[in-house]
């Protein structure tokens, strides 16, 4: 009887979780993060993106679409008698997501050069 309870305990042990670590082989590469006010001009700088890094034979994992920001503001029409009156704007921001694995220079460089539209914003990181 002894021995069963034990095995009861060991059984309602906390279980062991792995720890996020970056494993000794993990590849590294760079995650493209592309943000834009209009959705059009967002995937054609993705597609020129992409072109660059396939000219160069990067593996390209992407796009992924992001969650859009949607931000919204209420406004007085008038300044004083019509509180009722009130106009309703809104921003929304896309977003993309690109990782390409094991960038070789020439990659890099390419990037770097690249000139996009106006109103796009890049963040690169290398992981």
């Amino acid at each position: 009887m002894a021995a069963a309870k034990e095995t009861t305990k060991k059984a309602a042990a906390k279980p062991v979780r792995a720890k996020k670590a970056k494993a000794e082989g993990a590849v590294p590469h760079l995650r493209i993060r592309v943000r834009a006010y209009e959705h059009k001009i967002l995937d054609a700088s993705l597609r020129q993106i992409m072109d660059t890094a396939a000219r160069y034979d990067a593996v390209i994992h992407g796009p992924v679409p992001l969650p859009t920001e949607i931000k919204k503001y209420t406004v007085n029409r008038s300044s004083f008698i019509d509180k009722n009156a009130r106009e309703q704007f809104e921003m929304r921001v896309h977003k993309r997501l690109v990782d390409i694995l094991n960038p070789n220079p020439k990659v890099i460089e390419a990037l770097t050069n690249l000139s996009l539209p106006s109103g796009v914003n890049i963040d690169v990181k290398m992981m």
